[in-house]
């Protein structure tokens, strides 16, 4: 197979601090991007200015304010390459990201999609942790891959994956074609776009590629949307996980179980964060929503801890 070309879209929204490190980190790839597509959220900073100091080297969007999801697709929309790839303007690549999966792509038609591992960094630069060294199903695939870069991950090893994933937006590599057809992320989510198209992405495929070597950065804000207000990310995360269910019926198994595990572990987390707030009735409500819609010993097991915590109070 030809070598694949790749469009990566960079969403920006008032990040003129950290836009330069993440557009230039994406023109040092050892394996060129075909299109380096910038898509400005309705920027008030000098947003603007950085994009223009790369001249033609990155084609420049702007749109009225809209969110991550409706930017991320505009520049989709955009591009003309056969695989797309994505990253956050705080967020940066290592050199070979591209190269990695351009290489087992060119080796292997039959992969659906492509993710890998990266690393959780402070703003001071400092270390965190490895994206699959901390979820059940990175680990799985650590074990399997015995040391290897490449590990494939199969439909019928999905559910961990799907119940809590590791790899995030900027890991992924998807066709181009495949993500018009799944409609892209969805738009008006403030948190969890991602999990959605990702689960979505997982329904429709088959065979995997992972990279287990870190393939670029995740940073961490305490500002950012999830950790500025775990309240109402919870919230927000149940009610995006929601309407997947429709859509899955005809996903393969392992699919459909991590759904079920990913949207239990979100009704939960949002049980105890209403209980941390002091909003006992709130929590057990929640929890009581989490029991219908998985009728076994472990649900009721957390409604009675739920139930627990309420009575006892903050």
């Amino acid at each position: 197979m030809k070598s694949p070309t790749f469009a990566v879209v960079i969403p920006v929204f008032n990040g003129a601090g950290t836009l330069e490190r993440a557009i230039e980190s994406v023109l040092a790839q050892s394996y060129p991007a075909a299109q380096v597509i910038v898509v400005d959220d309705g920027s008030t900073d000098d947003t603007q200015r950085v994009i223009r100091g790369f001249g033609d080297r990155v084609v420049s969007l702007r749109q009225a304010n809209a969110g991550v999801s409706a930017a991320r697709n505009n520049g989709a929309k955009a591009a003309t390459s056969e695989w797309l790839a994505f990253l956050d303007a705080d967020d940066w690549y290592y050199p070979d990201r591209l190269r990695w999966h351009a290489e087992w792509i060119a080796r292997d038609a039959g992969l659906d999609f492509l993710t890998g591992d990266y690393e959780y960094r402070r703003p001071d630069g400092g270390l965190i942790s490895r994206s699959m060294e901390i979820t059940e199903g990175g680990r799985l695939l650590l074990q399997k891959a015995n040391g290897a870069r490449e590990v494939l991950m199969e439909a019928a090893e999905f559910k961990p994956f799907v119940e809590n994933h590791f790899g995030d937006t900027h890991t992924l590599s998807v066709p181009w074609r495949t993500f018009m057809r799944l409609g892209g992320y969805p738009i008006g989510q403030a948190v969890c776009e991602d999990v959605a198209l990702l689960i979505r992405l997982c329904a429709v495929s088959r065979r995997v590629g992972v990279i287990c070597e870190p393939m670029g950065v995740y940073l961490i804000r305490p500002d950012s949307a999830t950790r500025g207000d775990p309240l109402r990310s919870q919230h927000l995360t149940v009610q995006a996980l929601r309407p997947l269910k429709r859509l899955l019926g005809d996903a393969p198994p392992a699919v459909r179980l991590g759904y079920r595990g990913r949207l239990r572990r979100a009704r939960l987390n949002l049980a105890y964060a209403l209980l941390k707030r002091g909003k006992g009735r709130e929590a057990i409500g929640a929890a009581l929503a989490l029991l219908a819609e998985n009728r076994n010993l472990g649900a009721l097991r957390d409604v009675a801890s739920i139930a627990l915590g309420a009575l006892r109070g903050p």
